[in-house]
């Protein structure tokens, strides 16, 4: 039995870089974004296990804390 030889022109092979330039980027967009979820999710539970005169001594409300736009605002 003979085995066949044969090559492939350079010019027709393309790494795997040039295939998916923007997977990497992706990925760490989205490890960026699930760190920022756990985050916030942690910093919520934090507030909810605050007493109601916890709260009120850094000047927010039962209410605003189930708020996530008042919690995660950015302003």
């Amino acid at each position: 039995m003979q085995s066949t030889n044969f090559t492939i022109p350079a010019r027709n092979i393309r790494s795997s870089r040039e295939m998916q330039p923007g997977l990497l980027p992706a990925a760490i967009t989205v490890v960026r974004w699930l760190a920022r979820k756990i985050s916030e999710r942690r910093n919520s539970n934090a507030l909810m296990e605050l007493s109601d005169d916890q709260l009120k001594d850094i000047g927010l409300s039962r209410g605003q804390t189930e708020s996530d736009v008042h919690v995660y605002s950015r302003y």
